[in-house]
């Protein structure tokens, strides 16, 4: 007699609407920046760090914020402080107490063309984003759009429009990090990173978790 399949366990999708920023500095030190227009924090920033030994740094504006990506991703260090975030002439800053990043921004990148074509109803569709993983990774090394994360979660990352940063500038405690330079090699804090190219990307991120 056949066994009879097992029931899937109820999940729930959590929505993360904003940009992401990356971009890598000639120290080795790497920079993501999560800048998230509505969420189920509501608005605010984030600021992935990872230097040339692998040391890994989130600042998070909350407690709860904080405990929510920790439970996703992989950190060596949590700082929970006020991340702030603003425009400047030609780009965006972001402010953490020890932290310090500009960036300016460029046009539209070949990749964000290819990525305009896609009605974004579909773009952003976990479905979909499932379907495209194996030719982004094949494309971007080091880029998912769909994987495990912490805790026995799904994510899924539906880009929308992506621009080149053209140049940016970063410090950490103090330390300038470095000349502005590709995002090489990718990060380590989940089970994708950010383009080797660095860009700000227009993006929602699904996270569906059990319940």
């Amino acid at each position: 007699m056949a066994t009879p399949p097992r029931p899937r366990r109820p999940t729930r999708d959590l929505r993360f609407a904003g940009r992401i920023a990356g971009f890598g500095t000639t120290s080795g030190t790497r920079v993501v920046l999560g800048l998230w227009e509505s969420s189920p924090f509501g608005r605010f920033a984030d600021a992935m760090i990872e230097d040339a030994r692998g040391h890994r740094i989130l600042f998070a504006p909350t407690d709860e914020v904080a405990a929510f990506i920790a439970a996703t991703y992989a950190f060596d260090e949590v700082r929970v402080l006020p991340v702030t975030r603003r425009r400047i002439e030609g780009g965006l800053a972001l402010d953490a107490t020890a932290l310090s990043v500009r960036l300016r921004v460029g046009p539209v990148s070949p990749l964000g063309r290819v990525l305009r074509s896609v009605p974004p109803r579909l773009a952003t569709h976990p479905a979909w984003l499932r379907l495209i993983d194996p030719v982004a990774r094949t494309f971007q090394p080091g880029v998912h759009t769909a994987g495990s994360a912490g805790g026995g979660r799904r994510e899924f990352y539906g880009v929308t429009v992506a621009r080149t940063i053209v140049w940016a500038e970063a410090r950490l405690d103090g330390t300038d990090l470095g000349a502005f330079a590709p995002l090489d090699p990718p990060v380590r804090f989940g089970f994708a990173s950010a383009p080797r190219q660095p860009h700000l990307v227009d993006v929602v991120t699904t996270i569906r978790e059990p319940v």
